[in-house]
C-alpha cells in the first residue's frame, strides 16, 4: 500500500475528493497518511481530522528562507513514510530539496488545459479569470507530475469543461472543480499508485 501525503493550504476540497475516492475504493493501491497545511487555519486540516488522516500545520512564514522550509516539508513527509506526494491546492512553490526527494512523484492538479494559462501566478481564481478574458470556449483541469518549471512537468491527464456565456470566475471555477478536478485527481493517484506498487515488487 502507498502512503500518500497531500499538501494543502486552503480549504481542501480536492482533497475531501481524494478522501471520498479513497472510501469508495477508486484508490486500491494507496491510502492517505498525512496532510499537511501550509497555513494554521486551512479548513483542509478540519478535513482531514474527520477522516482519521493525521494532519499538520507547517505554516510558510515560520520559516525565514524557502530553502528552509522546503527542507521542512520534506523531513515531515519522509519521518511519516510517504512515497507519493499531492499538491491539493498548495500555493508555496516547492523548491530543490522537494523535488529531489520525491522525483517523479508528486503531482499536482492545474484548473486549465495546459500549456494554457499556467505558470507564474496563474492559481485559483486568477485562471478563470484569464480564461473568461481572453473568451475562450472550453477550459478544463490537467493533473501533471510536478518539476522545477512552475505548471511544466508531464501532462498525465486532462478532461475538458465548456464555458458558459453566463460564467464569472467564480462559477466556472466550480464547474471545473466539479466536472475536471475532482475526477482527474483521485484516477491520477490511483495510477501513480499502482506503479509504485509495481516497481516495489520488480
Amino acid at each position: 500500500m502507498v502512503k500518500i501525503g497531500v499538501l494543502v493550504s486552503g480549504g481542501g476540497t480536492n482533497l475531501q475528493a481524494l478522501l471520498d475516492a479513497q472510501k469508495r475504493g477508486e484508490i486500491p493501491d494507496g491510502e492517505i497518511t498525512l496532510v499537511i497545511a501550509s497555513r494554521k487555519k486551512a479548513y483542509a486540516l478540519e478535513r482531514a481530522r474527520m477522516a482519521g488522516v493525521p494532519a499538520l500545520a507547517l505554516p510558510r512564514r515560520d520559516y525565514e528562507n524557502p530553502a528552509d522550509y522546503d527542507a521542512a516539508l520534506l523531513t515531515a513527509l519522509q519521518e511519516a513514510g510517504v512515497e507519493l506526494v499531492v499538491l491539493a491546492g498548495f500555493l508555496c512553490v516547492l523548491g530543490e530539496k522537494m523535488l529531489k526527494g520525491y522525483e517523479g512523484r508528486i503531482v499536482n492538479v492545474h484548473p486549465s488545459l495546459i500549456p494554457a494559462f499556467c505558470g507564474d501566478g496563474f492559481y485559483g481564481l486568477h485562471v478563470h479569470e484569464a480564461a473568461l478574458e481572453r473568451g475562450v470556449k472550453v477550459t478544463g483541469a490537467t493533473v501533471h507530475l510536478v518539476n522545477e518549471v512552475t505548471d511544466g512537468g508531464p501532462i498525465l491527464l486532462q478532461k475538458a469543461v465548456e464555458v458558459l456565456e453566463s460564467d464569472t470566475p467564480e462559477s466556472l471555477q466550480k464547474r471545473v472543480m466539479e466536472q475536471a478536478e475532482w475526477v482527474l485527481l483521485p484516477k491520477a493517484v490511483s495510477m501513480l499508485c499502482q506503479k509504485i506498487e509495481k516497481e516495489k515488487h520488480q
